[in-house]
């Protein structure tokens, strides 16, 4: 079936001397992966060479459990800043490898791509905060794909922690969010919070609300730092882009939270 999208490029692979395997990130269908017949050629009918980060309108036809075929890509946005900078780029390449080993083919999630679009237009702006930028994205993600459990009160007690007054708080991926002291005993793994930690919770919880806050680098350090863990557990391996994001700042590489 012949569909037209919008589109974000999430990875590439060689297909042939003059062909690419592409897989794209779509506002209406999800994830696809289509062969990008003569995309290498210099004059190719398909628009030319795909290549990471473009985003734009996307013709192809879809198979079923198989590859598609791309017709044509027309790239829509521009964001060169991206490659003048490299905690940027990086910070943009594991948004999208995060992205797509998160969602599943054939599986729609027009507020991800939403999120995803808003992400790498921010990384794009030289004036954005790249921590906060990857810190909102981190959260928002795993909340749309529903992998984001309580981050207020303790996901097996049902304990307040919102604003704790004594007791030390413990982000546990196997429960999915916060478990208290109380409960440590229950959940597989666990890594405890500091304030820091705490005080970017709140401030992605008063941004998810609606409301207007901030979330200075420090706190939003930490906060990678979970939230990339989180990721780690659930995927089961550690995304290869974390790495070039941990070394230019993007995140931190330990815990330690």
């Amino acid at each position: 079936m012949r569909e037209t999208q919008d589109a974000i490029c999430l990875r590439t692979a060689d297909w042939s001397e003059t062909s690419q395997v592409v897989c794209f990130l779509t506002r209406g269908v999800g994830l696809v992966r289509l062969v990008a017949k003569g995309s290498k050629r210099p004059k190719s009918k398909s628009g030319g060479r795909i290549d990471l980060l473009q985003e734009g309108r996307l013709v192809f036809i879809s198979k079923h459990g198989a590859l598609g075929t791309l017709v044509e890509f027309t790239e829509s946005f521009s964001r060169r800043n991206l490659q003048k900078d490299a905690a940027r780029l990086s910070a943009a390449l594991y948004a999208l490898e995060l992205t797509g080993e998160s969602l599943a083919e054939d599986d729609p999630h027009p507020e991800v791509f939403e999120l995803l679009h808003n992400a790498l237009s921010r990384l794009n702006d030289l004036d954005a905060p790249i921590p906060a930028v990857v810190a909102y994205f981190q959260w928002r993600l795993l909340r749309n794909i529903g992998l984001l459990g309580n981050m207020s009160a303790c996901n097996i007690c049902g304990l307040d922690l919102a604003n704790p007054v004594s007791g030390k708080v413990y982000f546990s991926s196997t429960t999915g969010g916060l478990v208290c002291g109380t409960c440590t005993g229950q959940a597989r793994d666990r890594i405890q919070l500091s304030s820091d930690a705490m005080a970017g919770i709140a401030a992605l919880s008063d941004a998810e609300a609606g409301r207007k806050t901030s979330l200075p680098d420090k706190q939003a350090h930490v906060l990678n730092s979970v939230l990339a863990y989180h990721a780690t557990h659930l995927l089961g391996k550690r995304l290869r882009t974390a790495r070039y994001v941990i070394k230019t700042g993007g995140i931190d590489e330990e815990p330690g939270c």
